[in-house]
C-alpha cells in the first residue's frame, strides 16, 4: 500500500524516520522532486560550462568542413 503525505511539522518527519529505521515503513523520494533535483543539477553544470555562440559556430563549421572533405576524397 502506498500513501503520499505532506509533512507539516518537523516532529512528524522524525517519527517517520524512526519508523523507517525500525523497518516498519519505507520512505521513497517523490519522483517529481527527483526530477526537479536532476534538472537543477544540470542547470548548475550548464552555468559552469557556459559555451558562447562563437564556440558553437566554430564547432559546427569544423564538423561541416570535415564532412565536406570526406565527400570529396
Amino acid at each position: 500500500m502506498t500513501y503520499q503525505i505532506e509533512i507539516l511539522n518537523p516532529k512528524a518527519a522524525k517519527l517517520l524516520k524512526d519508523l523507517a529505521d525500525l523497518n516498519l515503513i519505507a520512505i521513497k523520494e517523490n519522483s517529481k522532486e527527483g526530477f526537479i533535483k536532476a534538472v537543477s543539477k544540470l542547470r548548475k553544470k550548464a552555468a559552469k560550462d557556459n559555451i558562447t555562440l562563437t564556440e558553437i559556430t566554430q564547432e559546427v563549421e569544423a564538423v561541416r568542413a570535415k564532412r565536406h572533405a570526406g565527400k570529396k576524397g
